[in-house]
């Protein structure tokens, strides 16, 4: 039987028949998306993003990487009325509009529909469609109420998802959907989809595990083709994720259990060529992936940390590179492990100078601090000063240190040494010191 679909907005992207990049905090980010895009994904979600970190932030056109960025300033500088000298903005979201804007996946933490909205509104007119994490189980998503935590709470879930679709899906034109786990029993997953698929969204994800399963035990597709039904009736896109290795395993599970599409996550970690299917070429060797990877990374100036991270999973741990990388300060070092060729370790070396990472002495934010205390002290202690002279009596003023090194400075040159230098030789006259010699 042939269900009608729900209409895919202008701007808007069909999940259908795609094999995609999962929400992954940290293996997420943006030279991990654009990895994944060159080797064959065809959506790329980014990682889940909290609404009221996005709040806030103020959107720049980055004219050196060709990428916006969403940056602001700590709470601290905030709530001092703007930021202090010295201090720094951090890039809370980066996206490469050429590269992925057609294909990028916003996924948003929240667990208020009015915050929503306002985080969702910002970035809307720069991505493909806005996503819902409904099903992340780590502490620091939960404790706020959101996350898996939406999955017990469906009232709060069903009012956010109306809230995107007619404020920011319907506005900018792109679709709203929304990834969860599945419950403990057929029964209650099913009351929870009937009634998101019922909210307005295009498309919806399900992890088939529960939340208190953890990534290394085996999913569970028994819920799978029940949820895939109840999607398709009501005319949603269904993708599936949860050990998905590759792009002719995500196929053949598709054909099987009807799915529209599917994530992969974790492999897409280690190898983004899992994207490419075997008759494309299959897996690329970890040193063609290493390579790519930095060359992404220092084009967008990845923060060098999350870089690293995402090293560490490419490069097996028995190379050589491994243990350089593992020591390395900077792009760099790596660069020159990896022996990437006289190019990309010059654009290594100037990225390094830029972030003030690897051999470049990087100033710490302690550092900062002390220096910008000594300069507001010295500022201050020059206006108690200047303000100290205007109320001074002039006979004072005449026999103040300053007033006795000027009157020595214009002294007679016949003036005896020891006199001419009452305030020390640094206040005596070229003439009076050539004079007394």
């Amino acid at each position: 039987m042939t269900h009608p679909r729900v209409p895919i907005p202008k701007r808007g992207v069909d999940y259908r028949g795609k094999i995609v990049l999962a929400p992954m905090v940290r293996s997420g980010e943006c030279p991990s998306r654009l990895l994944a895009l060159k080797y064959g994904a065809d959506l790329v979600w980014g990682p889940e993003t909290i609404d009221k970190a996005l709040i806030g932030c103020t959107r720049r056109l980055n004219p050196i990487t060709n990428t916006v960025d969403f940056t602001r300033y700590s709470n601290n500088g905030v709530k001092h009325g703007g930021a202090t000298e010295g201090q720094r903005e951090s890039v809370i979201y980066r996206l490469h509009p050429e590269i992925e804007g057609e294909k990028l996946i916003y996924q948003i933490g929240t667990s208020d529909p009015e915050t929503a909205v306002q985080a969702a509104s910002m970035i809307a007119p720069d991505v493909a469609g806005i996503d819902v994490n409904a099903g992340c189980p780590k502490p620091f998503s939960t404790t706020g109420g959101m996350g898996a935590a939406l999955l017990k709470t469906p009232d709060k879930l069903c009012a956010i998802l109306e809230a995107l679709v007619k404020e920011v899906g319907n506005k900018h034109e792109i679709g709203i959907s929304v990834k969860i786990r599945i419950l403990d029993t057929l029964e209650d997953t099913e009351k929870l989809v009937r009634r998101l698929v019922a909210t307005g969204i295009t498309g919806l994800t399900v992890h088939c595990r529960t939340t208190p399963m953890r990534p290394r035990e085996r999913a569970i597709r028994d819920q799978l083709r029940m949820i895939v039904n109840v999607c398709h009736e009501a005319g949603i896109a269904c993708l599936m994720n949860g050990d998905v290795t590759s792009r002719d395993e995500a196929l053949q599970l598709m054909q099987e259990y009807g799915t529209d599409g599917a994530m992969i996550a974790t492999a897409a970690e280690k190898n983004s060529s899992c994207f490419r299917s075997e008759k494309d070429g299959g897996l690329a060797p970890w040193q063609e992936i290493a390579r790519e990877y930095m060359r992404f990374a220092m084009e967008v100036a990845n923060r060098w940390g999350n870089t690293k991270f995402l090293l560490a999973q490419i490069i097996p741990g028995r190379a050589p590179a491994h243990q350089a990388m593992a020591k390395s300060r900077g792009y760099f070092e790596v660069a020159q492990a990896l022996e990437l060729g006289d190019e990309l370790i010059a654009l290594a070396k100037s990225v390094d100078e830029r972030l003030e990472i690897g051999v470049v002495k990087k100033e710490t934010k302690a550092e900062r601090k002390a220096k910008n205390k000594v300069a507001q002290q010295t500022a201050q202690e020059k206006r108690e000063q200047k303000a100290a002279a205007k109320t001074m009596p002039r006979t004072a003023r005449s026999r103040s240190p300053a007033a006795k090194k000027r009157k020595v400075d214009i002294g007679e040159p016949n003036m005896p040494l020891d006199v001419s230098r009452e305030m020390g030789p640094g206040t005596v006259t070229g003439q009076a010191s050539t004079l007394a010699v």
